[in-house]
């Protein structure tokens, strides 16, 4: 059997079907922007593409979740600083019941604004974000208190549990985030309980009791000393959100740079690539046309 007629056909058409294979990955290329679209597309390369892309994704995550925690985060910051001014406010009112001018119906009086201010505590610790009680520790579907006036100790027990939630930076470490209601208002220690220093003094000024009162509010003092540290976490927790949000919006521009680099086409190139293929197929075609045709007969002289 004759596998061909002239060794030059088979020259032409292996030079041919590398030209028209150049030209087709030149036009994929700039058709796509991509000069690896499948892993035959450049084998050396693709696992390195695949660990990129990844990483990036992973970033990207991470980026998202940072969002959410500053949303919740500010809330939280906000929300305590409003407390803080309702705990002076508490102060004020205590200063002036603790006046020797102060009449048992002024008392009664400014007992019912401490209680309005212990409603408005139990409020801001049972604040929600993305759906949230964020000062509920883990267990963040379920309000952390609840207030009933009516009662001598109008704030019910703690309903909600520890706050171990962290944030992930961009370089996998974490932080904490969180702290729950307890720890910022019902410590168990009772010089820095917020809601047992505000209970107290609403209790000593309805019974027009003086001393009790001046203790209520040695001890809220203390007690809002205490608070304030918890604010400050969230203004320390606020900078670190802050810092890897930075991180990560930074990382993921290097990320998608090296991504691009693996798989970008370089769209001059490949716009020579076509040119230069289209040219050197045309003059393969031209020359072929007009090379003497040859038959059987030649190989049989």
């Amino acid at each position: 059997m004759i596998t061909s007629l002239n060794s030059a056909n088979s020259t032409f058409l292996t030079n041919l079907n590398a030209i028209q294979a150049r030209l087709a990955t030149a036009e994929n290329q700039l058709s796509s922007g991509l000069k690896i679209v499948n892993p035959s597309d450049s084998p050396d390369q693709i696992s390195q593409l695949l660990a990129t892309r990844a990483s990036l994704a992973s970033v990207q995550t991470i980026n998202q979740n940072l969002v959410n925690t500053t949303a919740e985060v500010n809330t939280a910051e906000t929300a305590l600083s409003n407390a803080s001014d309702a705990i002076q406010q508490a102060q004020v009112l205590g200063s002036q019941g603790a006046s020797t001018t102060a009449t048992a119906a002024t008392r009664q009086t400014l007992a019912g604004q401490i209680g309005d201010v212990i409603t408005q505590l139990v409020g801001i610790a049972n604040t929600q974000a993305n759906g949230r009680y964020i000062f509920g520790g883990d267990s963040d579907q379920t309000a952390p208190y609840t207030v009933d006036l009516t009662q001598s100790n109008p704030i019910s027990n703690y309903l909600g549990s520890s706050a171990t939630r962290l944030a992930q930076n961009p370089d996998g470490s974490t932080f904490a985030v969180s702290e729950s209601a307890q720890q910022i208002f019902d410590s168990p220690t009772t010089a820095n309980n917020v809601f047992s220093s505000l209970v107290a003094l609403r209790s000593a000024l309805q019974n027009n009791d003086t001393t009790g009162i001046s203790s209520a509010l040695t001890t809220l003092g203390t007690a809002s000393t205490y608070f304030q540290g918890q604010l400050a976490f969230y203004g320390r927790v606020q900078d670190k959100v802050s810092n890897a949000t930075n991180q990560g919006q930074s990382l993921v521009t290097t990320l998608q740079t090296q991504v691009s680099n693996i798989q970008d086409a370089d769209l001059t190139q490949a716009i020579l690539e076509l040119n230069q293929g289209e040219t050197a197929q045309q003059a393969a075609l031209q020359e072929k046309a007009a090379t003497p045709a040859t038959s059987l007969f030649d190989f049989l002289k």
